[in-house]
């Protein structure tokens, strides 16, 4: 983390007014699918949070905390974790999220969970071998067909908006071992692994059709993985062939 960075609890409308500012910035999704303020405001008051990373008093990025009720337990749902480009790379979404795991606790909330995009591996890497979380759920085209993002990759087309399922145990051995600065080794070997490109975005640009090709690909071999009873539990980052790991629960 950058020097004179402080994580802590966005509670004042400005604060939270800036969590929707750099929401904009950072995933330039079309404005009437921006969260606003209010949603701010109603999950904190709703017993979720907001935690933003300050420097030097300014907002630089944030994770925001959604009170949910999952597997029969009290949990949060971890809407959105946004870092400002001019500070990405620097652990800061990684802070973010051991102190959203650190708040999570503290509330006696043992679980989190939140999507991401399968086909990204960079983002596959962080959630499963960073923070430790594990994947048995795969959503189809979950907020609709995404055009804004596709045009802006350059592609022209519209993409499904396929969605895996993060599930973070925040007591499992993986993320405690993680949370303590300690390496997690899988002594077992996967019973099935998926491959996804090394460079989604370069795809979508060059080659759309094929793109939305290698996103059906994905999508089948988890649907199939998974009514194996198959876990992901791990991410292999590779420059050629990234792969993610699936394992007998």
């Amino acid at each position: 983390m950058t020097e004179n960075t402080e994580i802590r609890e966005c509670v004042t409308f400005e604060e939270l007014a800036a969590c929707v500012d750099l929401q904009r910035a950072v995933f330039a999704l079309p404005e009437i699918e921006i969260s606003p303020v209010r949603h701010f405001i109603v999950t904190k008051n709703a017993g979720g949070f907001a935690l933003g990373a300050f420097s030097d008093g300014n907002l630089i990025g944030f994770v925001l905390s959604v009170p949910a009720f999952l597997r029969g337990e009290r949990a949060f749902y971890s809407h959105m974790t946004a870092v400002h480009g001019d500070f990405q790379s620097f652990g800061i979404g990684a802070n973010l999220k051991w102190a959203q795991r650190e708040r999570a606790l503290a509330e006696g909330v043992k679980f989190v969970k939140w999507t991401f995009e399968p086909v990204k591996a960079r983002n596959a890497f962080f959630n499963l071998e960073k923070l430790g979380a594990v994947v048995s759920e795969y959503q189809s085209n979950f907020y609709g067909t995404d055009y804004s993002t596709a045009h802006k990759q350059g592609g022209g087309i519209g993409l499904d908006s396929d969605r895996l399922f993060a599930e973070w145990h925040l007591e499992s051995v993986k993320v405690e071992k993680l949370a303590a600065g300690e390496s997690f080794v899988e002594e077992r070997k996967p019973q099935w692994t998926i491959v996804i490109p090394a460079d989604w975005y370069s795809l979508v640009k060059s080659n759309p059709e094929k793109a939305v090709s290698e996103q059906t690909r994905v999508k089948d071999e988890f649907e199939a993985a998974f009514s194996e009873d198959l876990i992901c539990r791990g991410f292999s980052r590779d420059e050629e062939k990234p792969e993610y790991l699936l394992y007998k629960n």
